[in-house]
């Protein structure tokens, strides 16, 4: 008999778990993506250039491989993509979601019209699109400025079938609202867009597989999202700190959408926030999901290989390993105001695979610029506890931007440890060893140290230290001599911050990264104190090395 193949969408870094696992079970592996030079191409065992959108041709090359290769699986993770494979597992008769089911979870319109039906938690929203609602410019104005106030600030816009943050933030102010709306609009493939109330308090994120009527936790993780108006995740811990009365609400609360949506043979992911109201989804989606939690962080924690198991049922196998590993889990009917009661009866029978480790993930990431160098990766590598490091595949010349998404992250490292203050310490001390040397004189980030913003963009991107708010104002007398130690000569006004806890985004103290700055730059021309110091305050090491250079390169 001809060898069993799998056909797998992506070929990107959050796809190489699912060819791994499909080789390790000696499936023949084919492997799609629009790019051909894409992270994980060199892993299939044939790769076809195929645009992802395309789901018609998708079709095609599917068809082909279940005449000719004995096609079991068609299977995506990480990717926009899940509808995609629906409708080709659906015409082929392989295991997979509805194709129905698979849009509801990828237009959030839909999403959220089926939560609304089903009086599952979630924002109230409003939606427009560009064929209809946003042709006409004085019409999409005042209509979006009226959603606006009714839901009040700060609302949230995002495009109604992207993933990554992209497109999506929070509007404060009537002077945020076109400018974010055009962006979100422009991130749209189809040109729509969702207005809706924002949720405060903390998030997490779910993953999940549907399975012959069960549906099985199997990873649940505090997000870390900072940077308004902007929702950038700087990482996540597994698994979650969140008590149990509020992981049961919520494991309820996202079993309960995922029947709405109709989601019955295959994997969801769920990012759900706790607010003082309860539980209430932002979304759910029909696939794995990526920012390493599926692949990398839910893996070393639990023991189990999700994107094996989810790959396995795709071809219509056992997932022997997730029925041995996992345990039920006791059904706690949520309230939430905004929807009606939670039902008395669970949708599924629920069950999670426990995570007995935790695993941290962190991103570092930089202020605007154009890159020079980038070193310190393999010292990441070599701290305890750390089990991967990714930098972001960049080079010399490539422009640097503070992130608005969450695809423009720098790098990330990935720890494991029994001891939950141990794998979060590593994976944040892998990243603030990874350093970006910025080009000097760059208008971009001269721009940044100077503070100017847009008006739709007000605070962002923030200081690198809060401190530094205290003393922008503040004037800083003297000269750091030339080749000395930054710490010889402390102004007055910077000591006491010196002994601060408060840490940057690449997780260095203020301390921290003036000792770094004397290792990274022993021989440095004479800096004035007050450009030296601000310039730190406001964009941490990156930015005092910056100073330096472009200083040197004025001599």
């Amino acid at each position: 008999m001809k060898k069993e193949s799998v056909l797998i969408l992506g070929a990107g870094l959050m796809q190489s778990p699912a060819i791994n696992a499909a080789k390790r079970n000696r499936f023949k592996t084919f492997v799609i993506d629009a790019n051909p030079n894409a992270e994980s191409v060199f892993l299939a065992d044939e790769f076809r250039q195929i645009d992802l959108k395309d789901k018609e041709r998708i079709f095609e090359f599917a068809s082909e491989l279940q005449k000719k290769e004995n096609l079991k699986a068609v299977f995506t993770a990480g990717t926009d993509f899940s509808a995609s494979v629906s409708y080709v597992c659906e015409k082929l008769g392989l295991c997979a979601h509805s194709y129905e089911a698979a849009l509801n979870a990828s237009i959030k319109p839909r999403m959220r019209a089926c939560f609304e039906r089903a009086g599952v938690p979630s924002p109230e929203y409003f939606s427009f699109s560009r064929e209809s609602d946003l042709q006409d410019e004085l019409y999409c104005i005042e209509n979006i400025q009226q959603a606006v106030e009714k839901l009040g600030f700060p609302c949230v816009v995002k495009p109604a079938d992207n993933m990554g943050a992209r497109g999506c933030r929070m509007i404060r102010s009537r002077e945020e609202i076109v400018c974010a709306v055009e962006n979100a609009v422009e991130s749209s493939r189809t040109g729509t867009i969702i207005l809706e109330r924002y949720m405060e308090g903390p998030e997490y994120s779910i993953d999940a597989v549907v399975y012959n009527g069960t549906l099985t936790v199997t990873g649940f993780a505090d997000r870390h999202i900072y940077y308004p108006p902007y929702f950038i995740e700087t990482g996540h811990t597994m698994p979650t700190s969140a008590g149990e009365k509020e992981k049961a609400e919520l494991i309820a609360a996202f079993a309960a959408g995922v029947k709405a949506l109709g989601l019955t043979c295959g994997t969801a992911k769920a990012d759900i926030k706790y607010t003082p109201n309860g539980p209430e989804i932002g979304e759910i989606a029909a696939r794995l999901s990526g920012g390493y939690m599926s692949g990398w962080t839910f893996p070393y924690s639990s023991g189990l290989n999700l994107t094996e198991q989810a790959l396995l049922i795709a071809a219509g196998r056992v997932p022997e390993k997730l029925l041995r590993m996992r345990k039920p889990v006791e059904f706690r009917p949520y309230v939430s105001s905004g929807a009606s009661a939670s039902p008395c009866q669970p949708p599924f029978e629920l069950y999670e695979v426990v995570s007995k480790k935790t695993s941290a993930e962190r991103a570092w990431i930089s202020i605007p610029g154009t890159i020079a160098s980038i070193s310190g990766i393999r010292h990441s590598e070599r701290t305890r506890f750390v089990k991967n490091v990714f930098p972001r595949p960049v080079h010399s010349g490539e422009e640097a931007v503070f992130p608005r998404n969450n695809v423009q992250k720098c790098g990330n490292a990935i720890s494991l440890s029994k001891n939950r203050d141990k794998a979060v310490n590593a994976s944040c001390r892998a990243c603030s060893r990874a350093f970006i040397r910025l080009e000097p004189h760059n208008e971009r980030t001269e721009r940044f140290l100077k503070g100017e913003t847009s008006a739709d963009e007000r605070g962002f991107p923030p200081p690198a230290y809060r401190s530094f708010l205290q003393l922008e104002h503040t004037p800083l007398s003297g000269i750091i001599p030339e080749n000395s130690s930054v710490l010889r000569s402390v102004p007055p006004e910077i000591q006491p911050l010196l002994d601060s806890a408060e840490t940057d985004w690449n997780y260095l103290t203020l301390r921290k990264s003036a000792e770094r700055f004397d290792r990274l730059c022993r021989k440095h021309p004479a800096i004035p104190q007050e450009r030296f110091w601000k310039a730190l305050l406001k964009g941490g090491i990156q930015a005092a090395v910056y100073v330096s250079d472009s200083l040197s390169e004025n001599k």
